[in-house]
């Protein structure tokens, strides 16, 4: 039985991270994948399925799941919690399925102390002049946003250290071929070998 790997994927806004996530995705891969999903006590937007894009749940059983210690990693945002279930993503693990949990770098932190065994990727533009130039192509902000999202770059972008690996998103079809990379990569390290094909490397030494 194959047991997945969580990647926690981190990026500036505009750098790509969705887009490569997605096209991953739908691709033909060797083992199953998915984005987590996180809970949330913000109310559900236009189209938002529960267990679907978001668990939604109310303030008190939020504080209460805080306090059993059953989130990876929580925030709040803009008055609202947001939050990784533990035990949602140790049985999607145990089922066989890549998960990748897209979240800042403070997230991130929490994360490798509570599941060291969590890999980590930042993905980066090739320039800043690029990065502002997608955010503008993409003409979901207004000019003070993109500003105020180009600041938060910079912060974000200190952290691309911390890390185990760092993709520039330069050309798409690259960048995704890296990431591809990446996962098998890891699905083949020998401490993942000797959980995945136990029973294999067991006949080969008798």
């Amino acid at each position: 039985m194959f047991t997945g790997t969580l990647f926690i994927i981190s990026a500036p806004s505009g750098a790509g991270k969705s887009s490569l996530i997605n096209a991953y995705l739908m691709q033909s891969n060797p083992h199953p994948a998915m984005v987590s999903i996180s809970h949330t006590t913000r109310t559900p937007r236009p189209g938002e399925n529960n267990g679907e894009h978001y668990y939604f749940i109310q303030n008190d059983e939020f504080e209460k799941l805080i306090k059993q210690d059953a989130f990876i990693e929580h925030a709040t945002v803009f008055g609202n919690y947001y939050g990784t279930s533990k035990s949602a993503i140790s049985q999607k693990l145990a089922q066989g399925f890549n998960i990748f949990l897209d979240i800042d770098w403070q997230g991130a932190r929490q994360v490798r102390e509570k599941m060291p065994q969590a890999k980590s990727i930042f993905i980066l533009p090739p320039s800043i002049t690029e990065l502002e130039k997608r955010l503008f192509k993409r003409g979901q902000d207004s000019l003070e946003v993109i500003e105020k999202r180009m600041q938060k770059a910079h912060r974000e972008m200190s952290h691309y250290a911390e890390y185990d690996y760092t993709i520039i998103n330069e050309n798409f079809s690259t960048a995704l071929e890296q990431l591809s990379s990446i996962i098998i990569a890891e699905s083949l390290k020998t401490t993942k070998q000797q959980i995945n094909n136990k029973n294999t490397i067991n006949q080969l030494l008798k």
